[in-house]
């Protein structure tokens, strides 16, 4: 990538964290300056939003390198060990957003994973979204227990913590955070209700191979479902 080219894509990434990061105030899934984002900047760097900053003020955004050096104005979050850890060793995902939702908190502080009582469960990769055991935020602990829950996963709990949600690139990873938060709230609820029947591992299995094309253009797993043209006049 030329020159030019990469400064173009670096602006681009940079924005897309600050928006982001505004989301997650705006819809509800952090507050104050808690939470953090970052986005692959390519097979040495990322940018992540800075520690102590309110998202309506974020106006540059540091970026690192996978051996934990930070360049820019603003210092990195404190959370930028898993940021990095998870974009190493996981190179199918560009982007990390962390959240401290309500109701995903209230399940982390219990230390309690959210199961398969939902068939949604299945858009984190599993048939559960894991809870991480709890560790001190920034800590070298707190990634390799992140690592783990994120094993076959697109995201996890952080035990009396947050949220991690991981995707492609930052507008899939805010969804799946508010996927999560969503999830969490209807599992309170189930939970409140009574005992909640949850589904089988090899529904689970089923549910998961569905959503690799779930919502895309062209899919063919229905075969009860034709193209019958572009209109119909």
């Amino acid at each position: 990538m030329d020159t030019i080219s990469q400064n173009h894509n670096d602006t681009r990434l940079k924005a897309e964290v600050i928006v982001t990061c505004c989301a997650l105030a705006q819809r509800g899934l952090t507050y104050g300056t808690s939470g953090n984002v970052s986005v692959r900047r390519d097979a040495e760097s990322f940018f992540i939003s800075p520690t102590g900053v309110p998202y309506e003020q974020l106006d540059d955004i540091p970026i690192m390198d996978f051996k934990g050096n930070w360049y820019g104005t603003r210092r990195p979050s404190s959370e930028w060990r898993f940021h990095r850890d998870i974009l190493k060793a996981r190179p199918e995902i560009n982007a990390v957003v962390h959240t401290h939702s309500k109701f995903a908190v209230a399940l982390a502080c219990s230390g309690q994973s959210i199961p398969a009582f939902h068939y949604m469960v299945a858009v984190a990769g599993g048939s559960d979204i894991r809870c991480a055991p709890y560790a001190t935020f920034g800590s070298r602990a707190l990634s390799d227990h992140a690592l783990t829950a994120l094993e076959g996963r697109k995201a996890c709990l952080l035990a009396n913590h947050g949220v991690i949600a991981t995707a492609a690139d930052l507008p899939a990873a805010l969804r799946l955070a508010g996927e999560v938060e969503n999830l969490a709230a209807q599992y309170c609820a189930a939970l409140a209700a009574g005992e909640p029947q949850l589904l089988g591992e090899v529904e689970m299995a089923r549910v998961v191979e569905l959503f690799r094309t779930y919502g895309k253009q062209g899919s063919d797993h229905d075969p009860e479902l034709r193209f019958g043209g572009a209109d119909r006049s």
